[in-house]
């Protein structure tokens, strides 16, 4: 693919701030549009079974809107067919209105020769009987998600109704205590919206271009890892995407960004405050490291003893910097920062305000620091807690 000549360069600090803006984190929200318009912006949100303050995908939205109702974030997704799940960049919660944006991965995954759980004869169609007759259903209500105790050890009907859900034949129409609640796509997708019309590359030059505008602007590694595309994926459209080439002082990769973006400079408000190891503004290691100089690593499936900044540490982001890390629990009514690290003294008082409103939201208290990797700072960010707290609660 031939690239563009940039008609745009962009200092390093310009593009951090494009990105933040992109992600939602700079300038004030849509507090109207809430949680749904923090979907639509984003484009996609991505889930996970971790549960520490609260679940990846009502950490997004809180990191953006502040301490909005966790009962109020799970029906924004799933009330009135809003949203749907399915495979973005990991297992997402996706606008319904993408729904005929992901046809062409619906058509490779029906064409997808050799999987890694077999499929008992009949029990696909068994399934679908079951669900157009009872459904709504979990994979335990339709007779069972497990064989033995293994995780991996799927049963027929399991791997029958995952199967109808990567087809497109069975939607995710929300997560009750954490299953996955499925039913016919014919019921729950709007009649619409309710097609596999469009061809792979409208498709996926739709895709590269919600990826270029949720990121502001993004190497094409960047765009492709949004929405988990292919890297000649991404070439075969974005010279038709409406992304525009920019070069980015720093960046030894091109780049492209939104011209939206571009248009007016991002200005307003930052917030304070922990992201989710899932957030968005963080998916992808190497742009991190490239836009924050911040190297973040979910640690929660390394060895206890091999673990450098704790279990779930939360980056925390201040001013439009990443400025430290927060391994954070819950002991009763007090949330426990088991580890905190910090990239600088200066981030001490931010660090103490995003503990504190994270504790607030999830109906805590008191705030507890137990280790600072720089312990000589334990006692300025124990006493800063302290002040932050005294002033939430007046």
């Amino acid at each position: 693919m031939t690239t563009p000549r940039p008609a745009t360069e962009l200092s390093a600090d310009e593009a951090r701030r494009i990105a933040l803006r992109a992600q939602g984190l700079l300038g004030s929200p849509d507090r109207k549009a809430g949680v749904r318009g923090i979907l639509r912006h984003l484009g996609a949100v991505q889930l996970d079974t971790i549960s520490v303050l609260a679940r990846s995908h009502e950490l997004i939205p809180y990191a953006r809107l502040g301490r909005v109702g966790r009962t109020t974030v799970e029906d924004a997704y799933w009330k009135d067919t809003h949203a749907f799940e399915y495979w973005s960049h990991a297992a997402c919660i996706l606008p319904i209105e993408e729904w005929p944006h992901f046809a062409f991965r619906r058509r490779a995954y029906r064409g997808r020769p050799h999987w890694n759980h077999d499929l008992p004869e009949g029990t696909y169609d068994q399934v679908v009987k079951q669900l157009r007759a009872e459904g709504p259903l979990t994979a335990t209500e339709l007779g069972g998600a497990k064989k033995t105790s293994e995780w991996w050890d799927w049963s027929g009907t399991k791997v029958a109704v995952e199967r109808a859900l990567m087809y497109g034949e069975v939607v995710c129409v929300e997560r009750r205590g954490w299953k996955r609640v499925y039913d016919l796509a014919e019921r729950a997708v709007p009649a619409d919206l309710l097609h596999d019309e469009l061809d792979d590359t409208e498709c996926l030059r739709r895709l590269v271009r919600l990826a270029g505008q949720s990121l502001g602007v993004g190497t094409r590694a960047d765009i492709a890892d949004y929405h988990r595309l292919k890297g000649e994926q991404v070439d075969a459209v974005i010279a038709d995407s409406g992304l525009v080439p920019v070069t980015v002082e720093g960046w030894s990769k091109p780049a492209w960004a939104d011209p939206a973006a571009l248009a007016a400079p991002p200005r307003g408000r930052h917030r304070t405050t922990l992201l989710s190891p899932f957030d968005s503004l963080i998916w992808e290691r190497a742009r991190t490291e490239r836009i924050f100089g911040f190297t973040h690593r979910l640690e929660a499936y390394v060895p206890k003893p091999k673990r450098i900044h704790g279990y779930f540490a939360m980056p925390v982001l201040a001013g439009g910097r990443l400025v430290g890390r927060v391994d954070p629990a819950r002991e009763g009514h007090t949330l426990v920062a088991r580890q905190v690290s910090l990239e600088s003294p200066k981030a001490v008082p931010a660090v103490a305000e995003a503990l504190v409103e994270a504790a607030s939201w999830v109906d805590c208290m008191d705030v507890r620091v137990e280790r600072v990797d720089a312990p000589e700072l334990r006692d300025a960010l124990t006493q800063a807690v302290t002040r932050a707290l005294v002033t939430a609660l007046r």
